[in-house]
């Protein structure tokens, strides 16, 4: 079964906790602190396939957890960082969070990529011994991993992209340009999946055409199958718009490559401005007068257009050699750009919860949202650090830490941020 569109929640593996230890040698007096860090939890990592087409196995699996960082020990010994979860998935796939649509990632490549980071283990009790604290009995755990509910969806990775209603030789065309082997009939819906073919141009030029099914009016609205595909077109760096010119089922061509345009538009405006070759197909089928006139009437919109017989390869020659020219000066096929997490505006936050824990002279701030804003900050740019100092006046961090009795010089310690309190 063809599945280009699935949803899983994935969880990144947290870190292992900080150990409080402490040194025990004969002969040796107050050996101190020498509790290990934590090891770091592991990734989730998304991989592209060759292998695979569809999402189908996200149908039956959709909860992934990356394993825990190990715990630190006594001697100095950090935990081991726990093993990466590699997820494979179809080449051309996009991961958009699915609450908010943001693009996480796009496989188009084989290079893996981190979808969700693993928590970075926590410190042992070695990290906190000073002068006046020289026998540190607190330790810091592990931070949680990342976490996400997350779309997948297939967007085929394919230079051309032949569209036009049901029957009007799409299938022929790539099965007699490529080894592409669709199921040809004479009814509508016959191609059920979209199908890829690699046309051969010569030793060293070649380019990938794929075949989208199910277009009619009212497609971007789910009718037939071109809402579920019509995802496909959008990386297409030129469309071939396959049109019935002898109007062989009863409808005007002209009507039909405007239906289609307008379909394509409503799905995605960009649609509406991407380059198109026309291609009037089942020439044989009606007189030459006809094939003229709509000729004429597709040259007055802009676009080339090329008769032929897709059957029996007839002048689509010509047709390849224009794809080939077109793409040859075209940018590369399209790849979605990882968003960065939205920045939480300060007058969302209000008065936010925390939990401050005090050990000696360092306190403890642990928040769920707090540590989704410390995603955000970048600690060596000073517009972002005032940012981050403005959240924690606002959202009331400032006063919680005063009421839990800081002093000036004390350390706050916020998961992977330390810094000494100044009033």
């Amino acid at each position: 079964m063809f599945v280009d569109i699935a949803k899983i929640w994935i969880k990144a593996g947290d870190g292992g906790d900080g150990a409080v230890a402490f040194h025990r040698e004969k002969y040796v007096a107050s050996g101190g602190p020498d509790g290990g860090d934590g090891g770091r939890g592991g990734n989730i990592v998304f991989v592209a396939d060759t292998n695979l087409s569809t999402l189908a196995d996200f149908r039956y699996k959709r909860k992934y957890t990356a394993q825990k960082g190990e715990n630190g020990r006594g001697g100095r010994c950090n935990g081991k960082k726990a093993p990466d979860l590699v997820i494979r998935v179809p080449m051309g796939t996009v991961i958009r969070e699915a609450e908010s649509g943001r693009v996480l990632a796009d496989i188009s490549d084989k290079e893996p990529v981190v979808v969700a980071k693993g928590g970075k283990g926590g410190w042992g009790n070695i990290h906190f011994a000073t002068p006046t604290r020289q026998t540190p009995r607190f330790a810091k755990p592990g931070l949680p991993g990342e976490e996400y509910e997350v779309q997948l969806e297939l967007k085929l990775l394919a230079d051309v992209g032949i569209v036009g209603f049901p029957n009007v030789g799409k299938s022929t065309l790539i099965s007699v340009v490529s080894e592409a082997k669709p199921i040809i009939a004479d009814y509508h819906f016959t191609t059920l999946t979209p199908v890829l073919g690699v046309v051969r141009m010569g030793e060293e030029s070649s380019f990938v055409m794929a075949d989208i099914p199910g277009l009619i009016e009212g497609a971007h609205d789910g009718a037939g199958l071109g809402h579920q595909f019509l995802r496909h077109v959008e990386r297409c760096r030129l469309l071939v718009h396959m049109v019935d010119v002898s109007g062989s089922e009863g409808r005007d061509p002209k009507e039909d490559f405007e239906t289609i345009n307008n379909e394509l538009k409503k799905f995605n405006p960009e649609l509406a401005e991407r380059p198109m070759i026309v291609a009037g197909n089942k020439c044989d089928l009606t007189d030459d007068e006809k094939v003229e006139e709509f000729r004429q009437y597709i040259e007055s919109k802009g676009y080339r257009f090329f008769p032929i017989m897709a059957a029996i390869a007839y002048d689509v020659k010509p047709l390849l050699q224009e794809i080939q020219k077109q793409l040859s000066q075209l940018p590369p096929i399209i790849r979605y750009e990882a968003e960065p997490a939205p920045v939480v505006a300060e007058e969302e936050l209000g008065q936010q919860k925390v939990k401050i824990t005090r050990q000696d002279d360092v306190f403890f701030v642990e928040g769920e949202w707090l540590l989704r804003v410390l995603r955000t900050i970048n600690f060596d740019d000073s517009e972002s650090l005032q940012y981050f100092q403005r959240v924690l006046i606002n959202s009331g961090v400032i006063d919680a830490l005063r009421e839990a009795g800081i002093n000036e010089g004390d350390t706050v310690s916020m998961y992977d941020v330390e810094f000494d309190f100044v009033e």
